[in-house]
């Protein structure tokens, strides 16, 4: 029992002050924030003085689009460091998760791809991969036995004798 509890109205009384403070603390970072904004304006846009003839016109055009340039370049640079900035935080955060060992796995989807299409996802356009099995087996040459050959070959030569009346004849002659 060390501890006294506060009441709530000195607890509501802490509150309203610490609001009060951070509530001027709020207005003078916005009024801060207003002088260096009219300040910037100053220093980067003089007030304009429109000269009477055409050429000094002319002039001012070309400066002013000298200084539209330099403000291109400086905001494409600007963009570029910004993107760069945003993609390593992205990675930054990617390795924090898989520190942490806690990131969910989300659920895949069944897609159907063939083993050359995976791969070439998988290693990029500039490596040729092909998944042809048939390609590295060894080629084997069949042996037909001759004697088979000889054989239907001597089939179809009686065949072509015996056709016709000489074939019977030849057929009957050899029966005789």
């Amino acid at each position: 029992m060390s501890e006294k509890k506060m009441t709530s109205s000195r607890r509501h009384h802490l509150k309203s002050l610490i609001l009060g403070i951070a509530k001027d603390l709020l207005a003078a970072e916005e009024k801060q924030t207003e002088e260096e904004r009219v300040r910037y304006m100053e220093e980067k846009c003089p007030p304009l003085s429109l000269p009477g003839s055409l050429q000094e016109l002319q002039d001012l055009c070309k400066e002013l689009h000298q200084k539209i340039d330099v403000v291109d370049e400086e905001r494409y640079d600007l963009s570029v460091k910004l993107a760069k900035s945003e993609k390593e935080i992205e990675d930054l955060k990617i390795k924090v998760q898989d520190l942490i060992g806690k990131f969910k796995k989300p659920a895949l989807k069944k897609v159907r791809m063939s083993a050359d299409a995976m791969l070439q996802a998988l290693l990029g356009s500039k490596h040729k991969v092909s998944l042809d099995l048939r390609a590295n087996l060894k080629q084997v040459k069949k042996e037909v036995k001759e004697e088979e050959k000889e054989a239907v070959g001597d089939w179809r030569k009686n065949i072509e004798d015996k056709a016709g009346m000489g074939g019977r004849k030849k057929m009957f002659e050899s029966e005789a």
